[in-house]
């Protein structure tokens, strides 16, 4: 866990522990009192891809200095952790969010639930539904976003991709449900061109390089800006920093990255080849009948949850 109490406002970026509290004004926060903004999340949202000297920053750092007007501090707490499937989010990085009071969470998880061979789109419904469901009652502004098809960054062979495609499909058809039902702030991150525009992925293909993680952050702030929330200036397009080498690249893939996606795949390689063995054998029409398997379970998974039923259209 990661927490930044800064003021940048000043033009000097200095860090300081709070900001002074000053007059009452709507919305439950005073005059000068620090912004708190949370993020929930896995990797994508600890920031692999956005490397700084002491590790990883990511958007949503990046956005956090964006979220409150000139002279006003922002407190930036990112619970995210590289792996966390989405009932993590709500064993542990829900309460703690919860205690810090935030008037901004970030949620944006799912992906690591679909890289699992025990993918089921109803728990993951169920643990999305409940983390923004807090989040919202406790007065949060949440944002939220769908996912890219990770087959289809990694460039898997179709075989395997299909099953990848059809998981990440009916998780994000869960958060574009959940986001219209706790009125989050969604971003279309799965329509941002990722594949057509090779720079804005890191060396892994997985995660967004230094410069997909600023699209994403301005990305947020851009929706942010059509609402009444003040703010301040939008991040940069583009990092200040240079990015990495070749080399650099190389010695991450070689010391870390190649360690993350076999943690990421031990228990999910068997099962999708499993699936595409089952889908290449069988007779023609098994992947449509999949497909709509999928989709139907989807449907049931958010027809079920407690309350007023999602919109699914």
């Amino acid at each position: 866990m990661n927490t930044i109490a800064a003021v940048d406002g000043d033009g000097g970026g200095d860090t300081v522990p709070g900001a002074a509290r000053g007059a009452a004004r709507p919305g439950g926060r005073t005059t000068g009192e620090a912004v708190r903004f949370v993020a929930l999340g896995d990797s994508l949202t600890e920031g692999i891809g956005d490397p700084i000297a002491d590790g990883w920053r990511g958007w949503a750092a990046l956005l956090a200095r964006s979220l409150a007007p000139p002279q006003t501090g922002v407190e930036f707490t990112n619970l995210a952790r590289s792996g966390a499937l989405t009932t993590d989010l709500t064993a542990e990085q829900l309460p703690a969010a919860l205690a810090l009071r935030p008037q901004f969470a970030a949620v944006v998880a799912g992906g690591n639930d679909t890289l699992r061979s025990g993918f089921d789109v109803e728990r993951t419904a169920l643990a999305l539904d409940t983390v923004l469901g807090r989040l919202t009652d406790s007065g949060a502004v949440v944002l939220t976003a769908c996912l890219p098809d990770p087959g289809t960054l990694l460039r898997l062979p179709r075989p395997l991709a299909r099953p990848l495609a059809r998981r990440m499909r009916a998780v994000n058809t869960v958060v574009h449900a959940l986001a219209v039902r706790h009125r989050a702030v969604h971003l279309h991150l799965a329509e941002l061109p990722w594949t057509a525009e090779r720079r804005l992925l890191s060396v892994d293909r997985l995660h967004p390089s230094a410069e997909g993680h600023h699209l994403i952050a301005r990305g947020f702030h851009d929706l942010l800006a059509t609402t009444a929330h003040p703010l301040g200036p939008a991040p940069t397009p583009e990092p200040a920093e240079p990015a990495p080498g070749t080399l650099a690249d190389l010695w991450w893939m070689a010391t870390r990255g190649t360690r993350w996606v076999l943690d990421r795949s031990t228990d999910l390689l068997p099962g999708l080849l499993a699936l595409a063995a089952v889908e290449g054998c069988a007779r023609r029409g098994t992947t449509d009948r999949q497909d709509h398997r999928m989709a139907t379970a989807t449907t049931t998974a958010l027809a079920a949850l407690p309350g007023p039923r999602p919109d699914v259209t």
